[in-house]
């Protein structure tokens, strides 16, 4: 069996976090989710995820339904409630996209833009003091930190201290600390 990645306190927590999205406890709903969590966390492709988890076109078809309803987005807004926000912590991941991934319709808006490594995705994240995600933005690879710097921050609860790297260094992103801009971020 692959390793799982919740453990029985987990699940029980996210379980009554689902069916809040009216998702409901089937019998193999439990092998679903570490299915999902599976593939995300490996990276591997849908058809390659371990039999124990249960049918691959299943798993991804639950997921695909899930996110066009916006419940797995519902699950993370809820997940993220209640924060620890004396820290905040903002950083950029570029994500290389498969080179088939840019045929979408005209008109329709994806998150993929062209990079010096190609078709490339970048996730702006937002955590707080813990390292738990509260909120992020995906835009196309070729967005630097900085622009999306003053919206994420703008977006979260004002906390302490925000910690980030070079990427996010402007005088329009340091707050004035008693007429002076603080040091680097």
């Amino acid at each position: 069996m692959p390793r799982m990645m919740l453990t029985d306190e987990q699940w029980t927590k996210l379980l009554i976090i689902m069916q809040e999205q009216k998702i409901y406890d089937k019998k193999s709903l439990r092998k679903t989710v570490e299915g999902i969590l599976y593939r995300m966390r490996t990276g591997t492709p849908w058809r390659d995820l371990p039999h124990e988890f249960g049918e691959w076109n299943r798993i991804y078809k639950r997921f695909n339904d899930w996110s066009d309803k916006s419940k797995l987005i519902k699950i993370f807004k809820r997940l993220a409630k209640d924060p620890d926000y004396e820290w905040k912590m903002i950083d950029g991941s570029i994500i290389k996209a498969h080179q088939h991934s840019c045929g979408a319709k005209k008109g329709s808006e994806t998150s993929i833009g062209k990079s010096v490594a190609g078709n490339t995705s970048k996730i702006h994240m937002v955590t707080d003091s813990h390292g738990n995600p509260v909120d992020f933005e995906i835009t196309g690879g070729q967005v630097h930190d900085i622009q999306m710097a003053s919206e994420l921050i703008e977006r979260t609860p004002k906390s302490n201290y925000t910690l980030a790297d070079k990427g996010y260094d402007a005088e329009y992103v340091r707050p004035p600390v008693f007429g002076k801009l603080t040091t680097r971020i």
